[in-house]
């Protein structure tokens, strides 16, 4: 089946759709506990990341707080979380880069947050996006997965996908259309067992188990 602009398009429009509204999972009341919150997010649920932090920020809000957690505090805190010991590390050492030299804030810019232990290019889009305004496609496991599955953008990195969505995606939609594809990466198209049958792209997806039908109507 070739894949064209149109169909890619009409994916964007359904997805766009069912996932009207859709937003982040994580619960955060800074860019600080935002980006706390996203450092554990890696291999973890958002429910799960949500029952940590309930038990992190009542105490420790913030990097100059934190700082006053040894990491074997830190470990104890976050170990139900995937990946805790290397998480709880990055984060403390985030912290004392934020307050030596960023005065304890959360900055602002690409290039700055990427310099920060355990953020790469999906948390600081994450940071952009959310709390700073900034159009931004983070490309997590699920976006990469969805994007390389529907053929909406594909590559052999994150990297690869982010740059091919933004070329598909009108800039204004960016952070938006990231959600889409998280949520219907969750819901509909897991890593195991998607659910085809049920999702509102099954009928044009090349992936899709379902029948193709329809694909003439939407490229004509």
């Amino acid at each position: 089946m070739r894949l064209t602009l149109a169909l890619r398009r009409e994916m964007l429009q359904r997805l766009a759709k069912t996932y009207h509204g859709a937003t982040t999972g994580l619960v955060f009341q800074s860019s600080f506990e935002l980006l706390v919150a996203v450092v554990l997010s890696a291999q973890c649920t958002d429910v799960r990341v949500n029952i940590i932090t309930r038990r992190l920020f009542p105490l420790w809000d913030s990097p100059e707080k934190m700082l006053t957690l040894s990491v074997e505090k830190m470990e104890e805190l976050i170990h139900d979380c995937g990946l805790f010991r290397a998480k709880a590390k990055n984060i403390l050492a985030a912290c004392r880069m934020l307050v030596d030299e960023f005065s304890g804030e959360v900055p602002g810019t690409m290039e700055a947050l990427i310099r920060l232990p355990g953020v790469g290019r999906k948390t600081a889009n994450v940071i952009l996006s959310h709390q700073f305004g900034v159009p931004a496609i983070a490309v997590d496991t699920h976006v990469f997965r969805v994007a390389n599955r529907t053929g909406l953008a594909k590559g052999k990195s994150p990297e690869e996908v982010e740059q091919g969505l933004m070329k598909l995606i009108p800039r204004p939609q960016w952070s938006e259309s990231h959600h889409w594809l998280i949520w219907h990466g969750r819901k509909i198209c897991r890593a195991r067992n998607p659910i085809c049958a049920q999702c509102c792209l099954s009928d044009i997806c090349p992936s899709s188990t379902a029948k193709l039908t329809l694909i003439q109507e939407v490229s004509s």
